[in-house]
């Protein structure tokens, strides 16, 4: 199972990202996707998470401007962020909690990261 965060970049105070998150493998069923942020330095923080049937919750200080959805068909979660600030700066990673077929087609539960996507806001 793999997890491929995407979306990153560079934007000015104000503006907008779309972070993407793609699962591949023999998956059998994704339960809560989440997305994090980590800053150098700093504990890594849980940012917006989504149930399989949508219920969303967010850290406070995005509540209003960043929105979680998910696509089950695709496997695929996103991040829209709006109205960026600064102390948004930080390296976002996915992670999704889910079932996948081993070598034996057995369903086992696992915890699977996506490595960092940078999301850097200018002042």
């Amino acid at each position: 199972v793999q997890l491929q965060a995407s979306g990153g970049g560079v934007v000015q105070a104000g503006g907008s990202l779309r972070l993407s998150c793609a699962a591949s493998g023999r998956i059998s069923s994704i339960t809560t996707m989440r997305w994090y942020r980590q800053v150098p330095g700093k504990e890594r923080e849980l940012v917006a998470d989504i149930t399989r049937t949508g219920s969303t919750n967010y850290v406070d200080s995005v509540k209003g401007r960043f929105t979680i959805s998910r696509d089950n068909a695709k496997n695929m979660a996103y991040l829209q962020m709006n109205n960026l600030k600064p102390e948004d700066t930080a390296a976002y990673y996915c992670a999704a909690d889910l079932y996948y077929l081993d070598g034996a087609s057995n369903p086992v539960v696992s915890r699977s990261w996506g490595q960092g996507t940078l999301v850097t806001v200018s002042s």
